[in-house]
């Protein structure tokens, strides 16, 4: 008889970990490495080749490359969630297949976003096409619902389906919708064996208090360890005072342009001028804005305790 493999559904708090580039604009994979082990040690999990680690300015064959040297490097594949879906369906299931292959512990998916106004129908065929074709029993899949930037949604209707023909696959939903009611409406479902994420920590406490599963949050690559602690003690008294604090410096970081904002955060406080590097057509902050930003942080008393 085969043994059922049996995986966790993944809870907890995960960063879309942002990714270091040479003056070459090629990926610093070892910089990338000692991101992640630090992350690691401030009990978060990865989400490589999320939203803001610009994912969708590297090439397949560049996260393929990556997630091999994560892994060489001593990187566990369970700490790992990586991005994998693209708008070409050969090249989601080319990225999958490999993350699978490695054991990682789950996939976060985007829907195809280039073409605009498609139907769930189209989206339903999308993912059954690219779960069909990686045919593995490890692979767990967790959609990205993020439609301000993809502009192609995951509705409620698109998740039931999606359940219903693959339950043991689709294992859960990242809603970086930026609405609560949004969110509220997912965990309100009250699916089974299906994990729910916040896009963002200032949703952290309420997902949680309403049978969420925890975040995957951008910020969680400079201000790790205090979204985790409001992950792990959300029933204490103190929890809304918690929740607070991480609105404070959430606010001030999402004023800028998101992933410029983290990575000017990271060079300053690394002194690391490197990790400013963006690749085309992202650029840094000016001068002027990356003054206030760091006047802004020293005024709330941050600090980012990492090594270089």
């Amino acid at each position: 008889m085969i043994k059922e493999i049996q995986i966790e559904q993944l809870k907890g708090v995960f960063s879309p970990v942002i990714t270091p580039f040479n003056p070459d604009l090629s990926v610093d994979y070892k910089k990338l490495i000692h991101q992640c082990e630090w992350l690691i040690s401030q009990e978060v999990g990865l989400a490589v080749f999320g939203t803001n680690s610009e994912a969708n300015s590297l090439s397949v064959d560049e996260k393929i490359f990556l997630l091999d040297k994560l892994v060489e490097y001593g990187i566990d594949p369970n700490k790992l969630m990586p991005g994998t879906g693209c708008c070409a369906l050969s090249d989601t299931i080319k990225l999958t297949k490999h993350a699978v292959k490695l054991g990682c512990s789950g996939v976060l998916m985007l829907p195809p976003f280039y073409y605009k106004a498609v139907s769930d129908d189209g989206l339903l065929e999308y993912f059954s096409n690219v779960i069909d074709s990686v045919n593995d029993d490890r692979l767990r899949i967790y959609l990205y619902h993020i439609p301000p930037i993809a502009m192609v949604g995951i509705s409620l209707q698109l998740i039931e389906k999606l359940l219903k023909r693959y339950p043991r696959y689709v294992a859960g939903i990242k809603d970086s919708s930026g609405d609560w009611s949004n969110t509220q409406n997912m965990l309100d479902e009250k699916w089974d064996n299906f994990s729910i994420f916040a896009g963002s920590e200032s949703f952290l406490l309420k997902t949680m208090q309403n049978g969420g599963a925890g975040c995957i949050s951008a910020t969680a690559n400079i201000n790790p360890k205090k979204i985790f602690d409001v992950y792990k003690y959300w029933k204490k008294s103190d929890s809304i005072d918690m929740q607070e604090e991480l609105n404070v410096l959430r606010n001030i970081v999402q004023s800028y342009p998101l992933i410029p904002a983290l990575k000017c955060i990271v060079s300053h406080f690394c002194k690391d001028k490197t990790w400013n590097i963006l690749r085309p057509p992202l650029t840094g902050l000016n001068l002027s804005d990356s003054k206030k930003l760091i006047k802004e942080l020293n005024a709330i008393n941050f600090n980012l305790i990492k090594s270089n």
